[in-house]
């Protein structure tokens, strides 16, 4: 962190093609077997030794940047759709296809709803947004429809106890982490279901494991802690020196809060069981 704080942003703006690209040799990279390893069913990383690295992750700020930098070289084109989003739309539907090769679905569903958002307030037409949601919709039913497992995971996520030792396993052991919480949880490091009960505590469901061991004081800490940082963003991005920086803050910020929401709404079962990490703790 401090590293990059000394980084200035308009580095990002003037190599932002550069890190698109890159960031795009990546993607098709770990698709090669023997070059990409398959974690969890997915081909999404790059094994160096004991530790994982993850391309899409990269693309997911790069097209931040990328799209930060069209909109700040071209804000009488963003309300035309033709010459404002679809340009930024294409570029993001290709990284999206690359990483759906993957398959990562949660990470493809973060990086476009991100851009759409920054599409949104940079003035594209409305009405634009409401074809793309009927479009994104019917999109996203085939997308499940296409994959066995993602409509298990439908099924699991309306009744868990269906099949409580398969698909549902994981939604159920989730809510026997935060049930026994209560106000000050079981204690730092006194969790039950981390061990070899709740699947992947350590990363997309951690928040399962706060909950237990630092009750509704730790689930009520975290949030104010993400609180502070969007609010600061926020700020950041109100009184930011020009359109490239008001982007670029806007786009993480909003990455990082999209992100965060979507995690904690599939650790309390409000949406289908799948892979969002929760930013910073994970």
């Amino acid at each position: 962190m401090i590293i990059i704080s000394k980084i200035p942003y308009t580095y990002y703006l003037k190599k932002s093609n550069m890190i698109l690209f890159i960031c795009f040799i990546l993607l098709i990279l770990v698709l090669i077997p023997g070059i990409g390893t398959i974690r969890n069913g997915s081909r999404s990383w790059f094994g160096i030794g004991g530790l994982g690295v993850q391309p899409s992750e990269f693309m997911k700020l790069a097209l931040i940047i990328f799209t930060s930098k069209y909109i700040y070289n071209n804000p009488k084109d963003m309300r035309s759709v033709a010459k404002g989003a679809l340009p930024v739309l294409i570029v993001t539907m290709i990284a999206f296809g690359l990483i759906m090769l993957q398959p990562d679905f949660g990470t493809g569903t973060i990086l476009v709803m991100t851009i759409i958002a920054m599409l949104f307030i940079s003035g594209v037409n409305f009405s634009f947004f409401i074809k793309i949601g009927l479009l994104g919709m019917v999109a996203v039913v085939l997308l499940v429809l296409a994959a066995p497992y993602r409509v298990n995971r439908i099924i699991s996520f309306l009744n868990p106890w269906s099949d409580p030792l398969g698909t549902g396993f994981q939604a159920i052991q989730s809510l026997y982490a935060i049930g026994p919480g209560g106000l000050f949880g079981l204690g730092f490091g006194g969790s039950i279901q981390k061990h070899f009960y709740l699947p992947e505590p350590q990363t997309d469901f951690i928040f399962s494991i706060i909950s237990e061991e630092l009750g509704i004081f730790g689930i009520i800490s975290v949030a104010f802690l993400f609180l502070i940082i969007i609010l600061r963003c926020t700020k950041i991005s109100v009184k930011a020196p020009d359109m490239f920086a008001k982007f670029l803050t806007f786009g993480i910020i909003f990455q990082l809060s999209f992100q965060t929401l979507l995690n904690l709404a599939v650790v309390v079962g409000l949406i289908p069981v799948t892979g969002y990490a929760l930013l910073l703790y994970s």
